[in-house]
């Protein structure tokens, strides 16, 4: 077959563009060491600081994947623990999306004596998080387009939608799913509970249970050790002050195939 001089000249410049594609990606890898160095500096709220050696976040944010440019959902934010770090990780060619309901920003915040819609107003401005947008509205009506997002965060809340009707997870994770490119991930973190125990009291849900469901929403699964904790104490809520939030906990990657 024989190809005209325009057909090789276009030929020629398409193969350069894909070659420019493959050597300058739009994300570029996380420097983890500088995200620990954006996330402890005076902008940043001291009782979230204190957080850190437990949530364990530039870890977790590595595992999951997060990369500089990526456009990220922090699905209920609440206050903004991650929505803080998620600002810095992604950086300026990158943006946040900080997910609540009304009714959650009006909860108060943890260890904190204001609101969490007043926590994360206060971090966006202390931290000039210029690349994060609010959204207050619930996940049904959250109105970002699909296959819009290359991550999302689930910090903590699945017990939340899971425990009072596993269906209602199922759900919350296929309407996630939707929204993420292909290839996309979602992290997720919670508090760990075990067979047999009234874990809907108690804020927690089995690990079994939210590999399960996230299989069942089609999602690759991958698990984590790096939340473990052999201090906790799994007959006791989330909340009881003999554990200072110092919960066993696991950590998840879902990938959209």
């Amino acid at each position: 077959m024989n190809i005209t001089a325009p057909e090789r000249a276009l030929l020629t410049l398409s193969l350069c563009l894909a070659s420019m594609l493959v050597m300058n990606p739009l994300n570029a890898q996380l420097d983890s060491q500088a995200l620990r160095r954006a996330i402890s500096g005076p902008d940043r709220e001291v009782t979230d600081f204190v957080r850190d050696a437990v949530r364990k976040p530039v870890e977790v944010l590595e595992f999951v994947g997060i990369e500089t440019g990526m456009s990220v959902l922090d699905l209920y934010a609440a206050g903004g623990y991650y929505t803080f770090i998620l600002s810095r990780a992604v950086g300026p060619t990158g943006v946040v999306y900080a997910q609540n309901t009304a009714r959650g920003l009006a909860f108060e915040e943890d260890r904190q004596d204001i609101t969490q819609g007043e926590a994360l107003e206060l971090k966006i401005q202390q931290g000039n998080l210029a690349n994060v947008t609010q959204i207050v509205r619930p996940l049904s009506e959250i109105g970002l387009p699909e296959a819009s997002l290359d991550a999302i965060i689930v910090a903590q809340t699945l017990h939340d939608s899971y425990n009072p009707n596993p269906d209602r997870a199922l759900n919350m994770l296929m309407q996630l799913g939707a929204l993420l490119k292909p290839g996309g991930v979602i992290g997720i973190t919670d508090h760990i509970g075990i067979a047999g125990r009234d874990n809907r009291a108690m804020h927690r849900m089995e690990v079994e249970q939210a590999i399960a469901v996230a299989g069942q929403a089609g999602f690759i699964v991958e698990s984590s050790e790096l939340l473990r904790s052999v201090n906790d104490d799994h007959s006791r809520s989330i909340f009881d002050p003999l554990l200072n939030r110092n919960t066993d906990r696991f950590l998840l990657r879902l990938t959209k195939p």
